[in-house]
């Protein structure tokens, strides 16, 4: 990535109860120049810092104490008393397999990044949230970034309007 970004302006918020995996994150983000990352081990003091704080980015493992980063994103995103429905999240995590990644996307995850992760990697996914923010998506049964990454022209039969049809 060519992008130029001033890390220095934006504020993180790590929330990670493993303390090295917190470490390694905010040694990384130093090193791309961050001088505001608030770490934090368990949810409830994430949402704390959310209510007093403006916040930039998250970066979140799926592991937390109490309770998980999917219920940790969950609230966040779909609860009335949410501080900041909107605020990109990274998912970073171990668990790398489809489903979680899967599970994390339908939850209205931001980005995802698999442990062990490297510099490059974290930078990638902090310049894709910073640069090319995804619109927001309220549905009936989900509240997130629009999950598409690319807008691609569709040639086919609108399913909708076939169904619709059927039922007139």
């Amino acid at each position: 990535m060519s992008a130029k970004i001033d890390f220095s302006k934006i504020s993180f918020l790590v929330v990670d109860g493993d303390k090295i995996s917190a470490q390694v994150v905010f040694d990384t983000l130093s090193y791309l120049g961050a001088i505001s990352v608030k770490r934090v081990g368990k949810p409830e003091d994430a949402f704390r810092i959310l209510r007093a704080e403006q916040i930039d980015i998250i970066i979140t493992e799926w592991r937390l104490r109490g309770m998980d980063g999917l219920e940790f994103l969950d609230s966040l995103r779909n609860s009335a008393s949410s501080p900041n429905r909107f605020v990109p999240v990274i998912m970073l995590t171990a668990h790398s397999e489809q489903h979680y990644v899967t599970t994390a996307r339908d939850l209205g995850i931001t980005e995802f990044l698999a442990k062990p992760f490297n510099a490059k990697a974290l930078y990638s996914r902090l310049v894709s949230v910073i640069t090319r923010p995804r619109h927001f998506i309220n549905t009936d049964t989900y509240f997130g970034p629009d999950r598409r990454r690319r807008q691609v022209p569709f040639d086919g039969p609108d399913r909708r309007e076939t169904q619709n049809r059927s039922r007139n």
